[in-house]
């Protein structure tokens, strides 16, 4: 007879987009906690003892047959938001990147009779618009009509196939993700090689935010816990503006913060409207998944920042 450890060692998880910035780490954290683990991408090296299957969702090529013994798939894939500026090529690129993956994994476990047990998609914060205001936003709100939003709405249409299909989906809206190598932290603090930092815009938007460490132990509560479905905010419950963010970076990592603040007429000169997801960004609500019982390690900004950017890892 198995214990439950046995039956978690036979779970098998399917990640698309797995050599990302979450992906990597949600590898190494399902790997650790005794599930296999096995990644779809466009590309074909191997990502460390994990095998990895190549598909090609824009040509609509993917082998059912990497998807017969498994059991959730976390699809993670999708053109990075941030990475270029926001032309009408780009924009087509970042959304169907999300929708046209998704309708292919559907079609394939349909047209296949896998028997899949949760399908787990990345979403974000976005969904809620770039705007800025009072209002604290919660997964009842609706889809700003924006980019952003359009993009977030269109790419969890695409994940509910699987709810209609009868399989159980969970929606991860993730705020703006602390990480110390690749994340917003490598981005943010440019000016601190030139011994300063500075904020951007009026500095009274607001950073959703969220620890990759806390995000990824959401993404396993999502797989373990199967009272979950539908959209969850992973965002930690400490709301702060882009100037607060600001000076607890600049006293966490001992550099002066300028008095003076980036314009954001600057800001949108250079990015476009790509400037929204900096310039923009209202509070949104943790409180569905700590009512689910998920408890932050990281709730609080400058341990955060502390535990990222201070202690050896």
């Amino acid at each position: 007879m198995m214990d439950g450890t046995d039956k978690i060692k036979k779970t098998s998880i399917m990640i698309t987009g797995g050599s990302g910035l979450v992906g990597s780490y949600l590898t190494s954290l399902l790997l650790s906690e005794n599930f296999r683990v096995s990644h779809l991408s466009t590309k074909t090296q191997q990502f460390g003892l994990v095998r990895v299957f190549r598909w090609d969702p824009a040509r609509g090529i993917l082998d059912p047959a990497h998807l017969h013994d498994v059991d959730y798939i976390i699809h993670l894939a999708g053109a990075n938001i941030g990475e270029k500026r926001w032309t009408d090529k780009r924009k087509k690129e970042i959304t169907d990147s999300r929708i046209v993956s998704a309708r292919l994994l559907h079609k394939t476990i349909k047209d296949n009779g896998i028997d899949l047990k949760g399908f787990i998609s990345a979403s974000a914060t976005g969904y809620y618009g770039s705007l800025t205001s009072d209002r604290i936003f919660t997964e009842e709100d609706s889809p700003a009509a924006d980019f952003l939003g359009t993009t977030c709405r269109l790419w969890e249409e695409s994940a509910s196939q699987f709810e209609k299909s009868g399989i159980r989906t969970v929606m991860i809206r993730s705020g703006v993700v602390l990480e110390k190598n690749r994340g917003v932290l490598e981005k943010l603090p440019v000016t601190a090689k030139l011994g300063f930092l500075a904020s951007l815009g009026n500095g009274r938007q607001y950073m959703p935010w969220i620890h990759i460490s806390d995000l990824c132990s959401i993404y396993l509560k999502a797989i373990t816990d199967g009272s979950m479905s539908g959209p969850y905010n992973a965002v930690a419950p400490q709301h702060i503006t882009h100037l607060n963010f600001m000076k607890i970076l600049s006293e966490v990592m001992h550099k002066p913060l300028m008095p003076v603040k980036v314009p954001g007429l600057l800001i949108k000169m250079a990015l476009g409207e790509m400037s929204d997801i900096i310039l923009g960004g209202s509070r949104v609500s943790a409180s569905k998944i700590i009512s689910s019982g998920f408890e932050f390690k990281h709730g609080d900004l400058k341990e955060s920042l502390e535990d990222l950017l201070l202690k050896e890892k």
